[in-house]
């Protein structure tokens, strides 16, 4: 984090802009609903001010001094010669007052973020003066996802923050009342401009018992890992969530969109290495739901392809706990889009199917005739320690030994490998180039269109 968007609160406070025309105008405007003190000094300029402007700022006609600095918390300076802007900048600062020198943020105290303005909620995005037209392109994109009317609700919670203070001394049935409060009906009422009933909502929250909270499960799909490719369900209930558990292939960047005071439980697993049996996973679960907390449990790629996610579907359920399941793009589905690959194709690949490079000890194995078959894509998950055993059950099944493969390694992030060859070269492609990541491996005509796509930085072709 290179800038801390502190927020200062600004009932009372004297905020001074220097400066007239195109640099100044928009410094002012941020603060047209502001409840502080706006002094706009405009110079010697002589066009009109605009008119909205004259209605909440005073508009002084000259250059600020020294004394006018006193008791001001922010000062911007919006243009003019580089000795005024420099004698202003001094006097300020000597006053006491934070500056911003518009246009030069090296010379500046702070720099003005893009704000998404919703009253009681304010939203910034920061920067540090390098990009703003990137903040003011993502703060578009904000804009369109935050409700107009969300600033009435936070209104609300400040009016009643001191009351539920003094109702629940504990600072877990506060959270638990705040989400009931906010998540609930009195919430969809301030979104549809019905403030003085959700104000009656939340307080009839306030004073009626708690219910029992029930817990629940969640089988979430983390996706290959970018957390752009995160659905929107799945960040909303990692938000929301009191007890993560999560598998070794999620990442950090989708870690890092849980609450920071959210519980997390790492059971990761790798081959060969299992510190945490299943059972013992699925025991987490059931004990954590237990407790009355939302709990989810976070899986690579989908929950449902290759991830156990049926397992712990039935056993959380035969406990009598409510189980959700949320998909997630498959690290196949994922790596091969990234790859350019198409999983099916009309001239080469009628059909896909999807196979596990590791099969339950004494249990079936894959139909490697099926995964032969001239116009099928075949796909194969944990496959990179069996490379050997692929290669030889496909031509052993009849695939032809110049038949394309690739394999994407940390397919979506940003060390993806693209790794193309043939199948009579595959285990020897795995062991010349030392694959270790997670790693998808396709088998097909199709896996051709590896080559065909964009090459990252780290490619190599057999």
């Amino acid at each position: 984090m290179r800038t801390f968007p502190a927020s200062m609160p600004l009932e009372g406070k004297t905020v001074i802009v220097s400066g007239f025309g195109l640099m100044a105008e928009p410094k002012v405007r941020l603060f047209k609903a502001s409840p502080c003190r706006l002094k706009w000094f405009i110079g010697d300029a002589t066009d009109p001010v605009p008119s909205d402007i004259a209605q909440y700022a005073e508009i002084i006609r000259r250059e600020p001094t020294r004394k006018d600095f006193r008791g001001a918390a922010l000062v911007f300076i919006a243009g003019g010669e580089d000795e005024a802007i420099e004698r202003q900048a001094d006097a300020a600062r000597k006053a006491g007052s934070q500056v911003n020198i518009v246009d030069s943020p090296a010379a500046s105290d702070f720099q003005t973020p893009a704000i998404v303005d919703r009253d009681g909620i304010v939203i910034s995005i920061a920067s540090g003066g390098a990009a703003p037209v990137l903040s003011v392109d993502l703060r578009a994109a904000i804009e369109q996802l935050i409700p107009a009317r969300v600033g009435v609700i936070a209104d609300l919670a400040r009016e009643l923050r001191s009351t539920v203070k003094t109702v629940f001394e504990r600072f877990d049935d506060r959270r638990a009342y705040w989400e009931r409060a906010l998540r609930g009906k009195a919430r969809d009422l301030a979104l549809a401009g019905d403030k003085s009933g959700a104000r009656r909502e939340m307080l009839r929250q306030l004073n009626a018992p708690a219910p029992e909270r029930a817990g629940i499960v969640h089988l979430v799909g983390a996706g290959p890992g970018n957390p752009e490719l995160l659905t929107l369900k799945a960040a909303r209930l990692l938000r929301e969530a009191d007890v993560i558990v999560h598998d070794r292939l999620v990442s950090e960047e989708v870690l890092d969109l849980a609450r920071r005071d959210a519980a997390r439980i790492d059971v990761g697993k790798k081959q060969g290495h299992h510190p945490i049996p299943q059972e013992r996973i699925e025991d987490i679960l059931i004990r954590e739901a237990r407790k009355g907390q939302r709990v989810v449990r976070l899986k690579g790629g989908d929950p449902f392809v290759f991830g156990r996610g049926g397992e712990e579907l039935e056993t959380v359920r035969a406990a009598g706990i409510d189980v959700e399941v949320t998909p997630g793009i498959s690290a196949a589905v994922a790596c091969a889009a990234s790859a350019g690959i198409p999983l099916t194709h009309r001239d080469h690949a009628q059909s896909v199917t999807f196979a596990s490079g590791v099969v339950k000890q004494d249990g079936p194995d894959a139909d490697y005739r099926m995964l032969a078959a001239p116009n099928t894509t075949g796909v194969f998950y944990m496959g990179v320690g069996a490379s050997a055993q692929i290669e030889s059950k496909l031509l052993l099944a009849g695939r032809d030994p110049s038949t394309p493969i690739a394999i994407v390694e940390n397919g979506t992030h940003a060390n993806e490998r693209r790794l193309t060859g043939t199948l009579g070269d595959l285990s020897a492609l795995v062991q010349r180039e030392t694959v270790t990541g997670p790693s998808i491996i396709f088998v097909g005509e199709t896996a051709a269109f590896a080559n065909r796509a964009a090459q990252p930085a780290l490619e190599y072709s057999a």
